[in-house]
């Protein structure tokens, strides 16, 4: 059994120094408050008990809110004051450098908490090391003199999640929509250097993936493009070609007519294609951002996006081969093709590609066939979302959602002074999410004690929290110069303001939007009500809930003309941190917090027995209630086999909701060579692991795993909270 010091390491339970330390706290008090050896025993093997029963590894201070809990019940209350006392004590020498130990861990890859935070980092890499040395520092001034004393103290007791503290201390911002249009089509500057209209489509792709990285160097969350961007390549390439065929047989001597110069060319063009594709995914896979980690970026691909004739074709072959690319993976260490984290790719289904014989439905099968292999594309359903938005465009990374565009229509015009802008034509190219901050929804619940009339009392109060918090995102971009990120705010990714020029007027107007984030709504509900959100008798009070964020949302942008957003928060490492909270606070209570982890956003619990088709109907409801952001996702088995049924979900997800996923399995294990699904089984500490079903390996170093966690694929393996999770989500699909 193991517990967590407070620099992160993971080291054995030793039950003597608790014993010890209890001891030393009565030796302090007078002999007639002294506690005897046999109340010594009692707290000592009661909090044994409960350190073995929990399910997962406590932190010190988990444990001594433990032992003074026990030694309050055995009413030796002096003892008790004491030892509360010398805790006191020792926090305020801690404080007085709060950093050291934890960077020193970071350093020696001690800090088993950093090493699971994120799933898409190596903590070992020196990159990521000084990244998370840096986040220590930052968030240490956060709590210290950036964020009011009540945001730290809702923090850090799990009320609210403050997303990214690590990155607040600069003037950074989340995730982003790149208008790769303008920095293409009217050139860039990439590192103090002008990068002109690119004369082909490969090296379209080239510049695509340099200003990738420079963006993701400058914000800390997910990007996305769209290939509509890139398709116009497409034919300068073929003209290009069509030119050089023309010269290079005339040389010769050879008079070829114009068809068999177009057909030579377009054989040329489709190897450009391919080696462009190569070149957009392998780059985005190895290059390394500041942060340490391939950057975060999703590709879009939506036919529609441009218009009806050639272009669309050219984008259909650019489609096709990114889909072929990632069928086929990327080789990892040992020359075996496996399942890459990034690119994520978003396709989106459309009338023109749902239904056979549609122009272009092969291409949806072969979307199909990718998803069955490689957990990628998601769909957005292009019918769904012009039904509640308006407009079809991708989110910013994983699931954030710009709101509508509102500016457009109220003759703002073009603050960004972006170069492709147009008239009278909604903008989402080169929009941006300004932060995250999370509401606990079970801890409202537990805090109510199933009194109703309070439920509401604490949620709104709870949401002016949250509200004082975003503001403290907000108000730490005003004034931000656009010197500070030139790639974004002066040459064109986002804007293309003048050096010096704050970035103020693209925090209003609905230009930029601001996320109210939330968690655990199952277990609030469950709580609450005693039944499951499923359940038709608690539908009601789940959707009033949702409609709750939604309304505090509304009167605040009304009040500010900011936009706020309602987002399904994506948990990570937080769904661990919220349920360890929650048992702190409220202890094991079934159903509710006897769980390493709380559900993501408004989803149906992982363990919850519901077909795919149900699922995706039922939380279609809630997704509505979720513009800011959410995904669905369904689990199925390796369905390689059974195309057909992947198809069928997705003529679903057309006709039912607007963004959603498969989640299958696709891992392989480096020592016998075996390929399918890695299982997660208990060691002798009852701590989760991974384990090869053939030859029993558990050295993760020796492992490919990847699994779809919160929105995008995780490689890097996670904390003990998702691991339970992912190790209990259900089937929603049958094999056959």
């Amino acid at each position: 059994m193991k517990i967590i010091k407070r620099s992160g390491i993971e080291v054995e339970f030793d039950l003597q120094k608790i014993i010890d330390a209890v001891n030393k706290a009565n030796d302090s008090v007078p002999d007639v408050q002294k506690m005897s050896r046999e109340q010594i025993m009692v707290i000592s093997s009661n909090v044994m008990r409960i350190v073995e029963g929990v399910g997962r590894t406590l932190n010190v201070e988990e444990i001594q809110d433990l032992v003074e809990n026990q030694i309050m019940n055995q009413r030796a209350f002096e003892v008790a004051r004491n030892y509360i006392t010398y805790r006191y004590k020792r926090a305020l020498v801690r404080k007085s450098n709060s950093t050291d130990e934890q960077i020193l861990s970071l350093i020696e890859c001690n800090n088993e908490e950093v090493k699971q935070e994120n799933s898409n980092k190596n903590p070992i890499v020196n990159s990521v090391q000084r990244d998370y040395m840096a986040g220590e520092v930052s968030k240490d001034i956060t709590r210290r003199l950036l964020l009011p004393p009540d945001v730290v103290e809702a923090h850090e007791k799990g009320i609210i999640h403050f997303h990214d503290a690590d990155y607040f201390a600069q003037h950074m911002h989340n995730c982003c929509l790149v208008n790769l249009e303008d920095m293409l089509q009217n050139g860039t500057v990439i590192s103090e250097t002008a990068i002109e209209t690119p004369k082909s489509f490969s090296t379209a792709c080239n510049i695509a993936t340099q200003s990738i990285a420079q963006i993701a160097s400058n914000q800390y969350g997910g990007q996305t493009i769209t290939l509509a961007h890139l398709a116009p390549f497409v034919d300068v390439s073929r003209q290009k070609f069509r030119k050089r065929v023309r010269e290079e047989f005339a040389a010769e001597g050879i008079d070829l007519d114009d068809d068999k110069v177009n057909a030579i060319a377009e054989k040329r063009v489709e190897v450009e294609i391919s080696a462009g594709c190569q070149m957009l995914q392998y780059q985005v896979i190895t290059l390394m951002t500041t942060n340490g980690q391939a950057p975060f970026v999703t590709v879009f691909m939506y036919l529609n996006e441009v218009p009806e004739g050639r272009l669309r074709d050219d984008l259909a072959m650019v489609i096709k081969e990114m889909l072929k690319q990632r069928i086929l993976g990327v080789k990892n260490e040992k020359g075996v093709y496996i399942t890459p984290a990034f690119p994520k790719l978003i396709y989106v289904l459309e009338d023109n590609n749902i239904e056979e014989g549609t122009q272009y439905y092969e291409l949806t099968k072969l979307a199909a066939e990718c998803t069955a292999k490689r957990m990628v594309p998601d769909y957005i359903s292009e019918k769904l979302m012009l039904e509640l938005k308006g407009d079809v465009y991708p989110c910013m990374g994983c699931r954030s959602f710009l709101t509508p565009d509102r500016f457009t229509d109220a003759g703002v015009g073009n603050d960004a002074h972006a170069k492709n802008y147009k008239e009278g034509v909604h903008k989402y190219y080169g929009r941006f999410n300004q932060g995250v901050v999370t509401l606990n929804l079970v801890d409202i619940a537990l805090s109510s004690r199933q009194n109703e009339e309070r439920f509401w009392q604490i949620y709104d109060e709870r949401l002016d929290l949250c509200h004082k918090a975003l503001r403290c995102r907000h108000e730490r971009l005003l004034g931000t110069p656009s010197d500070a990120a030139p790639i974004l705010w002066q040459n064109g990714a986002l804007a293309r303001l003048k050096k010096g020029e704050p970035i103020d007027k693209l925090l209003f107007n609905g230009y930029s939007t601001i996320s109210l984030g939330y968690a655990g709504l199952y277990e609030c509900v469950k709580y609450m009500t005693g039944k499951s959100h499923t359940d038709e008798e608690a539908k009601g009070f789940a959707l009033k809930v949702m409609q709750h964020l939604n309304d505090a949302c509304a009167k605040w942008k009304a009040d500010e003309n900011i936009d706020y957003s309602v987002y399904g928060t994506p948990l990570e490492s937080t769904t661990y941190k919220f349920s360890k909270c929650l048992q702190e606070r409220f202890g094991i209570i079934p159903g509710v917090t006897d769980k390493n982890y709380i559900t993501n956003s408004y989803h149906i619990h992982v363990t919850e027995q519901i077909n795919a088709f149900d699922k995706l109907t039922f939380e279609s409801e809630f997704q509505k209630l979720s513009p800011g952001g959410a995904i669905s996702y369904v689990e199925v088995p390796n369905m390689e086999d059974n195309i057909e049924a992947v198809l069928s979900v997705m003529r679903h997800i057309f006709n039912t909701i607007l963004y959603a996923e498969l989640n299958t399995k696709s891992d392989y294990c480096q020592e016998c060579g075996y390929t399918g699904e890695i299982a997660i089984e208990e060691d002798e500490h009852g701590k989760l692991i991974w384990k090869c079903p053939n030859c029993g390996n558990t050295d993760e170093n020796k492992l490919n795993v990847a699994r779809r966690t919160c929105g995008y694929i995780g490689t890097q393996f996670w904390n003990q909270g998702r691991t339970q999770e992912i190790k209990e989500r259900v089937l929603h699909l049958g094999a056959s």
